[in-house]
């Protein structure tokens, strides 16, 4: 699967195409096999968040998995930057228990691209399945402008 690597303030981030869809982010990701004109627009489209110049990615995307998997995500894209949800209000929008969206949450398989770090528990912070685990998601809402929810 091609593979193009972007260095973030988020660390290095490997975006994977399959297929004329983006399927995947890892965390210190290297480039690999033929990069397309795909992966170049993602990686673009990742400096340019990075550097706070946009906020809504335009990839075409692919989510594998339960039908639930990819309700969530996209549930998830949803979310305007700078906003977060609980993973209850998603679960009652979705007709999904919260531990289900949690779930799907920590599934995802797009991080950042889809954006799983705007899920927050009724409580406040959670847990964050990337690198960095929470703090990765603290970093990531600061980015967004979203930290005095933090507080």
């Amino acid at each position: 699967m091609p593979m193009i690597a972007v260095d973030t303030q988020f660390g290095r981030l490997g975006i994977v195409e399959e297929d004329g869809a983006i399927t995947k982010l890892d965390w210190d990701g290297e480039d690999q096999g033929e990069i397309t004109p795909l992966l170049t627009e993602a990686a673009k489209q990742m400096a340019a968040y990075d550097s706070g110049q946009l906020e809504t990615f335009d990839l075409p995307l692919r989510v594998e998995g339960s039908q639930m998997q990819r309700d969530v995500c996209d549930a998830m894209l949803a979310i305007p930057f700078g906003y977060t949800r609980t993973y209850g209000e998603l679960a009652k929008d979705l007709g999904y228990s919260a531990q289900s969206v949690g779930q799907g949450c920590g599934g995802n398989p797009i991080p950042v691209i889809i954006p799983c770090h705007r899920v927050m528990g009724a409580r406040g912070l959670t847990g964050f399945s990337g690198k960095g685990g929470v703090e990765m998601k603290v970093a990531l809402l600061r980015h967004e402008g979203a930290a005095g929810l933090l507080i």
